[in-house]
């Protein structure tokens, strides 16, 4: 991590009121290395092979606490797994019903327009999470 990155990280950690720490600071690179939606398993392997000491409740909590900051966002539950979402700009998820991929979509892919940020009864929108469930391309080929 450049000196850059890691005063980034740090002002990013004040903003949300974290903590700044080694293995927090391991974590977030770790995550924002990784393309797609990990798996917090596959968070841990990686972050392990840097801190072979760190273990997977210290990796899980630490996910947590970048989720309920704001940092990072919990993809969608249908996938049967805590996922981390890595893509920072406004999308949503592919989800196969099947192997349980997510691919992220544009929402103009979607026919989508730009979301209200208040709607009826006073629910303010902090973002839009759209998932479409059904089969991917290798799943449809696959005899069921």
């Amino acid at each position: 991590m450049t000196v850059v990155e890691a005063n980034e990280f740090r002002s990013l950690c004040d903003r949300a009121g974290i903590p700044v720490t080694h293995q927090r600071q391991v974590i977030y690179q770790v995550l924002r290395t990784m393309h797609g939606h990990p798996s917090l398993e596959d968070v841990y392997e990686r972050v392990k092979a840097r801190i072979p000491a760190i273990s997977l409740a210290t990796v899980y909590k630490n996910i947590h606490v970048f989720i309920a900051s704001g940092i990072f966002h919990e993809v969608s539950l249908h996938h049967g797994s805590l996922r981390v979402e890595t893509n920072s700009r406004p999308h949503h998820h592919l989800v196969c019903t099947a192997c349980k991929s997510i691919t992220d979509i544009a929402a103009e892919d979607l026919g989508i327009s730009a979301p209200a940020r208040k709607l009826r009864g006073g629910f303010l929108v902090q973002r839009y999470a759209v998932d479409v469930l059904g089969l991917c391309p290798a799943c449809q080929k696959s005899p069921s």
